[in-house]
């Protein structure tokens, strides 16, 4: 069942399994914010296993660009276009946070994101890969993130 973000009421609905649910409520409603304000899009989420080509396109990005597996279960998913971007978000019980922003124009941008809520430890499979900055938000507290360029069409 499809659950729509609201961002002025963060609920942790989906997400109660999480060792760090609150902070990762806080990181989807950041999430939700940001589409709402910058596209007028809506975020929904589904449970991942709603959802399956969703997260297969983000895992399939991840292995073929980077050998990349994320060992923790994924809770959430959601895919969406929007402004000639194609978009697939991951939530997973960790508390990270991945994205796929993939332009449907040749030459466009494309990338991963990943986004740790706060209270997480960098997990595994990233610690030696990547660096991650930090931001601060009202609504997910200190978010740690990090990022590669897709090579690769998909």
């Amino acid at each position: 069942m499809s659950y729509t973000v609201d961002f002025e009421n963060v609920s942790t609905v989906g997400l109660d399994s999480s060792p760090v649910a609150k902070a990762l409520a806080g990181l989807r409603a950041n999430e939700a914010r940001y589409f709402r304000n910058k596209y007028g899009h809506v975020f929904t989420v589904s449970p991942a296993q709603e959802e399956p080509e969703a997260l297969e396109w983000v895992n399939d990005i991840l292995a073929k660009e980077r050998d990349i597996v994320i060992s923790s279960r994924p809770l959430e998913v959601t895919s969406f276009e929007v402004d000639g971007i194609k978009m697939a978000y991951v939530f997973y019980e960790s508390g990270l946070s991945i994205n796929v922003m993939y332009g449907l124009e040749d030459g466009a941008k494309r990338a991963v994101g990943f986004k740790l809520s706060e209270g997480m430890e960098v997990p595994e499979e990233l610690v030696s890969r990547f660096k991650f900055a930090r931001q601060n938000s009202k609504l997910a507290g200190v978010i740690r993130g990090s990022f590669f360029v897709i090579k690769g069409e998909y």
